[in-house]
C-alpha cells in the first residue's frame, strides 16, 4: 500500500509518467512442458510447493494451518492464479500502459477462491494419489479467505485468468515428477 501511496504521488507530481501497479496473492504452478517450475530454497512459505514436494516425497506430510475458519470446509480460502495468466496479465497491462499517463492498478486473480483442502485434492487428482496432511493450529495474523476482484482488469485489459485449477496442479505435477530435488546444476 506505501509502495502504491508513492507511485501514485510520482504519477501526480509527474504528468508525463505512466505507471502501474499489479495486485496479486497467491501465484501457482508451472510451465505446460514442465520445464520450469518453483523451486524454493529451504522449507517452503507458500502451499503448492509444499504441497509438491510432500508428493515427491521431500516432505513428509502438508501442514494445513486451522480447519477451524468459518469456511466450507474449516480451511482458509485464497485466490490462486497460474503463473502463465499472470505473466499474460503482465504483457497486457505493459501494453495498455505504453503511453498512457497516470497511476493505474488492477488485481490479477481468479476472483474465485478455493480452499486449501481443495488444492491438496485438485493435487492429489493430478498425481494420482492420497497425499498426508496433519492439521496444525491457525497462524497468526492468517484471514479465513480473501480474494481479487479482477473486474477492473477484464475491462480495461480485457484480461481474465483461463487457466484452472486442474492446470495449475497438472503443470506443477508435471514439473515437480520431472525434477524431484528441483533445480540442479
Amino acid at each position: 500500500w506505501m509502495v502504491e501511496t508513492v507511485l501514485r504521488d510520482l504519477a501526480a507530481s509527474e504528468p508525463g509518467w505512466s505507471l502501474t501497479a499489479l495486485r496479486y496473492f497467491n501465484p501457482v504452478g508451472a510451465h505446460p512442458s514442465g520445464s520450469m517450475g518453483e523451486d524454493p530454497r529451504g522449507i517452503p512459505n507458500n502451499l503448492m510447493p509444499f504441497i509438491a514436494q510432500v508428493a515427491v516425497g521431500r516432505r513428509p506430510a502438508l501442514q494445513v494451518f486451522g480447519n477451524d475458519y468459518p469456511t466450507p470446509d474449516g480451511t482458509g480460502l485464497r485466490d490462486y492464479i497460474h503463473v502463465m495468466d499472470l505473466a499474460e496479465g503482465h504483457l497486457l497491462a505493459c501494453q495498455k500502459g505504453h503511453g498512457r499517463t497516470g497511476f493505474h492498478t488492477y488485481n490479477l486473480g481468479r476472483g474465485k477462491p478455493l480452499s486449501v483442502l481443495e488444492m491438496l485434492r485438485a493435487f492429489e487428482a493430478a498425481c494420482g494419489r492420497a497425499l498426508p496432511h496433519v492439521i496444525e493450529p491457525r497462524r497468526a495474523g492468517d484471514l479465513a479467505a480473501y480474494w481479487a476482484d479482477p473486474s477492473k482488469a477484464l475491462t480495461e485489459l480485457g484480461w481474465q485468468a483461463r487457466l484452472d485449477v486442474d492446470a495449475m496442479c497438472d503443470y506443477t505435477w508435471r514439473w515437480q515428477s520431472n525434477n524431484p530435488e528441483g533445480y540442479q546444476p
